[in-house]
């Protein structure tokens, strides 16, 4: 089989933004690897995917764990030759409040929404500072990485957000990860974050529905957004010609959150 000539990685890619991202990147002829821990939606995806016409493949894992990531990787590029995107997306919610989480419940928060994204960022770096290539203009770029955070990373989060005060502050590192890892791996990585607002998803459409007129409100742009909106702007960082955009954070809220 020929090799692609664009790969990605994205991980919670069964379900929501990660499935709509994978879409849109295969409909930009990437070849598509996602992860996720739902078995049955994982499959639906990667059927969706082929059905693309585009190479892809799925695996059943746990972004927190450190080796599994490498290991993953490895067979990635064993595969196909290269990694050009990896999509940080994988998270877990964390309704608790102070009082009520456990130090387990805590640790394992920060597991998969911030130690995940160390874990595969890690994982892939070796690989896309190998293809980073002298260029006209300073280094030709050997890979990108996106991470997804939240506007609860700025505020917090609100009302109406399923997650609390745990979810915020993993989402809130991920800004840090992003920003540190944009000058670590510069130039011949670009490493960027979305920090999506309320967008209506599975996971998200029942607690939603007890607030979505006040939602509607106080969002400019009229409405929910949908795993679509987040998809076009990953789509956006990681195809991108020339780029010239590292460490940096885009809201996708609607305007709710505008200073």
């Amino acid at each position: 089989m020929t090799a692609p000539r664009k790969t990605a990685i994205i991980t919670g890619g069964a379900r929501g933004i990660g499935r709509a991202s994978a879409l849109a990147l295969a409909r930009h002829g990437f070849a598509v690897a996602v992860l996720d821990m739902r078995e049955a939606p994982l499959a639906q995806t990667l059927a969706e995917l082929k059905a693309l016409g585009v190479p892809a493949m799925s695996f059943l894992a746990d972004t927190s764990d450190h080796q599994l990531a490498k290991r993953l990787a490895a067979e990635v590029v064993s595969e196909w030759g290269r990694i050009d995107v990896l999509f940080n997306n994988a998270a877990v919610p964390q309704t608790k409040r102070l009082l009520e989480i456990t130090e387990a419940e805590w640790d394992a928060e920060m597991s998969v929404n911030l130690k995940g994204y160390f874990n595969w960022s890690q994982a892939v770096a070796p690989i896309m500072l190998a293809q980073a290539r002298p260029g006209v203009h300073g280094s030709q770029l050997g890979g990108r990485i996106i991470n997804t955070s939240s506007v609860a990373a700025h505020t917090g989060g609100s009302p109406h957000a399923i997650s609390k005060f745990a979810y915020a502050a993993a989402k809130a590192g991920v800004l840090g990860l992003t920003k540190g890892l944009a000058k670590d791996l510069a130039p011949a990585i670009a490493v960027n974050a979305i920090c999506p607002g309320s967008i209506e998803t599975d996971r998200t459409r029942e607690g939603f529905a007890p607030h979505m007129q006040r939602i509607i409100d106080s969002t400019p742009m009229g409405r929910v957004g949908t795993p679509e909106d987040i998809a076009v702007v990953v789509a956006f960082l990681a195809t991108m010609e020339p780029c010239f955009m590292t460490g940096e954070v885009l809201d996708v809220d609607g305007g709710a959150n505008v200073n």
